[in-house]
């Protein structure tokens, strides 16, 4: 009996040590989480000056390739939900996965569509999947560079575009 003092101490202090040990891997719902400010954020009047910086380009275009044009011209932007956004991140990463490789970022195009029965394209944006190939863990080659996009991903387009299409910022 005499042992028993320090037995129950020797137990309640261990019970504490795994608790507080214990608490600082579990894990924590994201959702509870602050939103991290993403690298590369600029404010509104930063997106407008951006936008009319575009302006001659636009017309540029604009005038060389819609010069009846009624609907707006070609487009100035694209659109995606945010479901479609996380589901192509999500479809992204596996197919990476499968390719390979390790997706770390994406990359957005300006491409056009092509030209059908005698109407001319619009411009539109894509996006692809950017990422490192995997190799072994064993390899005595690593490369350091910048993300490529990945050979064989599938890209995301059809998004939305402005109304009309050659709407400036902000729409």
């Amino acid at each position: 009996m005499k042992n028993l003092g320090p037995l129950i101490v020797g137990i309640i202090l261990g019970a504490l040590a795994m608790y507080f040990l214990g608490s600082q891997y579990m894990e924590v719902d994201p959702m509870q989480m602050a939103p991290t400010a993403p690298k590369g954020l600029i404010k509104p009047s930063e997106a407008k000056a951006l936008d009319q910086a575009y302006n001659i380009k636009h017309r540029i275009i604009n005038d060389s390739l819609f010069k009846k044009s009624t609907d707006g011209g070609d487009n100035r932007s694209s659109w995606w939900s945010i479901e479609d956004i996380q589901n192509y991140i999500n479809y992204a990463e596996n197919q990476a996965g499968e390719l390979g490789y390790t997706m770390d970022g994406l990359r957005v195009y300006i491409g056009a569509h092509p030209n059908v029965d005698g109407q001319t394209g619009l411009t539109t944006m894509f996006i692809v999947p950017t990422g490192t190939k995997n190799t072994s863990k064993g390899s005595m080659f690593t490369f350091q560079g910048g993300s490529s996009d990945i050979k064989g991903g599938d890209g995301l387009n059809n998004g939305g575009h402005g109304s009309p299409p050659g709407n400036n910022y902000p729409q």
